[in-house]
């Protein structure tokens, strides 16, 4: 029998757990290039599928979020020196990142593909793209995946500082193909007007070692009271339709997976 004075000190426990005391403002480092999942508008203002599943989940614990553009390579870097708080940025869990950084429960999760001009017959395999030059983004998991697997086989891996930059050279016709995340390789190029001429080719990449099994949220490892509160938000926001309401706006499938 659990005496009436524990009981209530265990739930003031319980409680503790779930209203940990927030900064008031949050800063988020994210790559605002990777439409759909992060962009800027005209006028400055981040906007995005995981834009507005953040804003709703510090709506929901009552803080402010503010997002600092900051190029893919640098996010790691960012949050460990304390330049943002936490990273919203399409980021793979993989082995590698979990090392370095602490993630929340899954956000989501794709696969990549490569993007080449329509008719090109390539296949996402060395035989195939040896001699090629294939674009990716730096310090994406693309990049790590090509420069192990095919690099050493004749392909030239060329990184780029953002993914704009890897669509401007491929429509200039500077790259064969490109790798990137399929819902934003077809959402963010082949559905926009750049992207008219090019298409998928071959079928998309599942490598668990490389790609990892799904994206989180992104945080120093030790600040385990925001990544636990950002969890129970990712909870509630998924439990009341939040996150499905936000998810139709930008897919016609289950963004989240099984």
């Amino acid at each position: 029998m659990i005496k009436p004075f524990l009981a209530i000190g265990l739930l003031l426990g319980v409680l503790n757990t779930t209203t940990a005391v927030l900064p008031q403002v949050i800063k988020i480092g994210s790559d605002t290039s990777y439409a759909p999942y992060e962009w800027l508008d005209v006028d400055g203002t981040a906007k995005g599928f995981e834009v507005e599943l953040t804003d709703a989940m510090c709506q929901h614990l009552g803080v402010k979020c503010v997002f600092v553009a900051t190029d893919f390579d640098g996010l790691i870097p960012s949050l460990q020196s304390e330049k943002v708080d936490m990273l919203v940025s399409a980021l793979a869990m993989t082995e590698k990142r979990q090392r370095q950084i602490a993630f929340s429960d899954k956000i989501f999760a794709v696969a990549p593909r490569l993007i080449a001009p329509k008719g090109a017959d390539l296949q996402p395999t060395a035989d195939s793209l040896r001699g090629k030059n294939v674009g990716v983004e730096q310090g994406t998991t693309q990049e790590s995946y090509a420069n192990a697997v095919w690099r050493n086989q004749g392909v030239n891996v060329i990184a780029y500082q953002n993914q704009h930059l890897v669509y401007e050279d491929l429509v200039a016709g500077r790259l064969d193909a490109s790798l990137q995340d399929q819902v934003a390789g077809e959402e963010g190029f082949l559905k926009q007007e750049k992207g008219k001429d090019f298409a998928f080719t071959g079928p998309a990449i599942n490598d668990t070692k490389y790609f990892g099994v799904g994206t989180g949220f992104g945080f120093r490892k030790g600040d385990d009271e925001l990544r636990e509160a950002f969890n129970q938000a990712l909870i509630a926001i998924r439990a009341d339709g939040t996150y499905q309401a936000i998810a139709a706006k930008y897919f016609d499938f289950d963004i989240y997976g099984g």
